[in-house]
């Protein structure tokens, strides 16, 4: 190789390291996906609790099983209550009904007892299952999810909190969307940590807590998000068996998230809810 071809292709390299260099340094450097801490661990009554639980502003615990469903609802049809959140001072709970159901309920209580309820009429492929209740950072937008195998999350304007939300007696519409980037599996319960982030728990084989990144905040339009695993959630019991994930909550305020575990039988008769800090 001769001298000048020797300088030349040196003089390349050094270009293609500058531009490198150039390129390294003004680029963005990519979030970290936050960590999470176990902390600790209580136990509560599953008759009352092992549906979900949801954190007041207070920092006190709402607790939901299938012995919290009201009487009322129960002969109305309303079997199953699913994992709730409390807003703006009033707590939401998804209901559904059996097998041969056409649509899903939500209820808003004040902080004075008074309940209101909300029913959508099954839209066209959707499925009866109402998992959980989960209100945007903002007040008005209201999460919810179905059963199986699913690559999307539903939407509808928050009842009471959005001035688009119909009043009672009329059908509470869809909104758009959540879209997500791969196919999710048992959600049981999912909790905003800001505006574009939402932690659910899945009930899939892995019993796991999934974080999912919006692309921006809900707006009503659809929306696209980005699935990743977080944690597994703990499987501890005397008793050996099939464990089940179930509600989930973060306590903003607090900086407190909190997933519950129901063990197997005969221990399912208490719900472990493990806590975690970020960091």
């Amino acid at each position: 190789m001769t001298r000048h071809k020797k300088r030349h292709k040196r003089r390349s390299a050094l270009a293609l390291a500058t531009a490198l260099g150039a390129l390294t340094l003004g680029a963005a450097p990519a979030s970290a996906a936050p960590t999470w801490t176990e902390t600790g661990t209580a136990h509560v009554n599953s008759l009352t609790g092992s549906q979900g639980l949801a954190s007041r502003a207070d920092g006190s615990l709402l607790y939901r099983g299938l012995g919290s469903i009201p009487l009322s609802l129960r002969v109305a049809g309303w079997t199953h209550v699913g994992d709730p959140d409390v807003a703006r001072g009033y707590t939401f709970d998804a209901y559904q009904g059996g097998d041969s159901a056409t649509k899903k309920m939500f209820a808003v209580t004040t902080a004075a007892g008074k309940r209101t309820t909300y029913e959508h009429a099954l839209d066209p492929g959707e499925l009866l299952n109402n998992s959980f209740a989960s209100v945007s950072p903002d007040g008005q937008w209201l999460v919810s999810g179905e059963w199986g195998t699913r690559e999307r999350l539903q939407v509808f304007p928050t009842p009471v909190l959005n001035a688009s939300a119909p009043q009672p007696g009329a059908n509470l519409p869809q909104a758009g969307q959540i879209s997500l980037d791969k196919p999710v599996t048992n959600i049981q319960g999912c909790d905003f940590t800001d505006a574009t982030h939402l932690l659910c728990s899945s009930d899939a084989a892995t019993k796991e807590v999934l974080d999912i990144t919006l692309d921006r905040p809900l707006d009503g339009q659809p929306v696209t998000g980005r699935v990743a695993t977080a944690f597994a959630i703990p499987q501890r019991s005397v008793c050996k068996g099939t464990f089940e994930s179930e509600g989930i909550d973060y306590d903003a305020a607090r900086g407190t998230l909190r997933v519950q575990m129901v063990p197997p039988s005969p221990c399912l008769v208490t719900t472990a809810m493990i806590s975690y800090k970020r960091g």
